[in-house]
């Protein structure tokens, strides 16, 4: 049982990390669109953006915090862990950034994201460094 939780954690952990990749990088085109008054453009960004969000990203973490949990309930041990509690650490600044892109996204449906095209280049580099250190501490289990 363990195993197969484990793999579906994974499975769902490369789905979530892709979306959380992909979607300010979606950011970054958008605000170009905006800022060449592509309304054409402006409006397909936002599909792909509420789509990518609401259909992969956020089910995607929810599987991730299940699987994650259901690992957590079949081996307690590793909640007195040091690693554990980083890796944890992490999770839970990837859901506030997963809630901040959020943000981002109601702020262009609306107009009103005065972010530029720069700042999300950015702000794409967050999940990036999260990514490394998630997969150290579970791989390598420092401390």
């Amino acid at each position: 049982m363990y195993l197969w939780m484990k793999a579906l954690h994974l499975v769902a952990m490369v789905t979530w990390f892709a979306a959380l990749f992909y979607l300010p990088r979606l950011y970054v085109y958008h605000a170009m669109a905006r800022d060449k008054g592509d309304e054409q453009a402006i409006t397909y960004f936002a599909t792909m953006e509420r789509k990518l969000y609401r259909g992969i990203m956020t089910p995607s973490m929810i599987l991730v915090l299940v699987f994650g949990g259901a690992m957590l309930y079949l081996v307690p041990g590793w909640l007195s862990q040091g690693w554990m509690h980083a890796k944890l650490t992490l999770v839970a600044l990837l859901i506030a950034y997963h809630h901040v892109c959020l943000i981002y996204l109601k702020q262009f449906a609306q107009g009103r994201c005065t972010k530029s095209h720069r700042f999300f280049r950015f702000f794409n580099e967050a999940p990036v460094i999260a990514l490394i250190a998630v997969v150290l501490l579970a791989v390598l289990k420092p401390f």
